[in-house]
Order: C-alpha cells, then structure tokens, then sequence
C-alpha cells in the first residue's frame, strides 16, 4: 500500500509498469489539453530521416515536403524515427514547503511518483535519464546515463531525500533553492536536452525569466507544478488555527468572501507562472496530491494503446 507520507524504492519501481502505458515523451499528443497547439508541443529534436511517403489524414502537416509535393502535384511527408539516447534532466523539488498534503499524498510523495514515472518511460524510449534532487539546502546530480543502475540510483537518491522530510526538524523554507537549480540546470543541459521539472514553483519569480531563457533556448522544458486542494480551496469549516510552528492564526473559514479571495489568489499566482511559460512555449501541467500521479499524467497524455503511429 502507498504510503501517504513517504516513498519507498520498491514503491517507485513498481511505477515502471504503468510508466510503460504513457506516451507524453518526448512529443505531446496533437490533441493536448495544455493551452496552444504548437506552443505547447516539445520540440522533439534529434529525430533521424527515415522515409518519403504519400500524405495521410492526420498527418502533421508540418512534416509535409513542400518540394516534392510541387514536383509530383501529390501530398508528401517525411517520416523521422526519434534518435535514441537522447539525454533528459528531471528536476525533483523535495523541499520542506513539498512535505504539505490533505489527502491522499503529500506533495512530496506526487512529485517523487511523477518523476519515477517520467524517469521509467525516458528510459523505455532507449534514452538517457538523469536528476537533480534538491530539498532546501543540498542537491544530488546525476548524470544522464541510459542504464539500469543510473536509473536505480536516482530513484534511491529520490527516497532518500523525500523520507529526510520533516515538519519538526526546524527546517526553513527556501525559495530561492528553485532558481538556483534552474541556473544548475542551465549550466548543466547545454543542448538537446529534456528539462523536466517537478515542484510546486515556490520561488518562481522575476529572477525566474533568464534562466528559463537560457534553458529553452537549445532544450525542450517540460513542467510538472504539483498543488493541494487545501492550497487552491479552503476547506468547509467554520474556524481554522493555521500555525508555521512559531504563530499562529485562527479565522473563519467560512467567510463566502476570505473563500473567494482565498481561490483566486492562487489562480492568480498560476496564470502569472503560466503565461510566463507560455511566452517560452513551455508545456505546464498540473498533478494534485488527491489522485495517483500515473493516473493524472494518463489523463493528460494519453496511453500507448491510443497513440497513433504513422
């Protein structure tokens, strides 16, 4: 059974089953439900040449042969086979303001399934995985490797780090730690990488644009931004006490206008981050810590079984 509060290594390996069903790397689906059809699509680089056919219904029009087409006054389109061992960089956020959950996991706990499962289908595709793990003051690299060890090894760097969490330990949050992994990740996927980057955007801010700048600019960047109900919804109660271990605050929760400035101060902050990365076509999506990560991320995506092959 999954723990709510912790990850364990036989946990994220029993991920790789269902990693095998999901298709969203290294192209989104035609019909994704992330805003802007060309926007949000990752670039897909590395792809080999590997025929010249009559175009089909469905194809992607962008892959028509303009030339040929002229020449022979019949649609053409180039198919291209996905270069293997392309490397991917996941960036797992298990920061303490991660160690938050009110219902079936801690956020922690979803961002660490996510990037298992992100990690197992990079690997099945015959590419290369590799991580920073960060909480808030250390980070753990691992370098893009395709093998069955490297993976293992990220995944125990992943459970080591998320079972170090603690909400008594003293432990201060630091927001900053979120650039300064970008700016790592920057130095460290200088081309044709994949930047997959799993955390609930605490830190996300003006000092955010370059680096994600730098990032886009020769890589494909995915976002997972990892939330809980209780941060996009007060809950229905009367009274609440909310403490951050030294204060404490008590207030009526039931108060129709704290609820709705409540909701839309975290809409806010999330349209902000999203046109933000909508500006560098960056595909965001959204994992809530009230469902199991494999199913949202199929939801999203799709699996392999309904996936349309050229």
């Amino acid at each position: 059974m999954s723990d709510a509060a912790f990850v364990s290594i036989r946990e994220l390996v029993g991920l790789r089953r269902e990693a095998r069903e999901l298709t969203f790397l290294p192209r989104m689906p035609i019909h994704s439900p992330l805003p802007g059809a060309h926007a949000s699509r990752l670039r897909g680089r590395g792809l080999d040449f590997r025929e010249l056919r009559a175009y089909v219904p469905g194809d992607d029009i962008r892959d028509i042969d303009w030339k040929v087409t002229a020449r022979t006054r019949r649609p053409h389109t180039r198919v291209y086979d996905e270069e293997r061992n392309r490397p991917a960089l996941l960036l797992v956020d298990q920061r303490v303001n991660m160690f938050f959950g009110s219902r079936l996991h801690m956020k922690s706990v979803t961002a660490a399934h996510a990037a298992a499962l992100t990690l197992w289908q990079v690997l099945a595709k015959g590419d290369q995985p590799g991580a920073i793990v960060f909480n808030d003051e250390d980070q753990i690299e691992l370098r893009p490797a395709r093998s069955e060890s490297g993976s293992m090894a990220i995944l125990r760097v992943i459970e080591k780090m998320n079972r170090s969490l603690r909400a008594d330990d003293g432990r201060i949050s630091r927001p900053t730690q979120l650039n300064r992994i970008l700016g790592h990740a920057g130095r460290l996927a200088k081309h044709d990488h994949l930047v997959v980057l799993i955390s609930d955007l605490d830190g996300f801010n003006e000092a955010t644009r370059p680096l994600l700048n730098r990032l886009t600019q020769h890589n494909d960047v995915l976002v997972m931004r990892v939330s809980d109900p209780l941060e996009r919804q007060l809950p229905e109660a009367d009274r609440l006490v909310v403490s951050n271990g030294d204060l404490q605050l008590e207030f009526d929760a039931a108060d129709p206008s704290l609820r709705s400035s409540f909701a839309q101060t975290f809409q806010m902050v999330i349209d902000a981050g999203q046109k933000e990365l909508t500006k560098r076509k960056v595909p965001m999506v959204s994992l809530g810590t009230e469902a199991p990560a494999a199913g949202q991320l199929s939801a999203l995506f799709g699996r392999r079984a309904h996936s349309r092959r050229p």
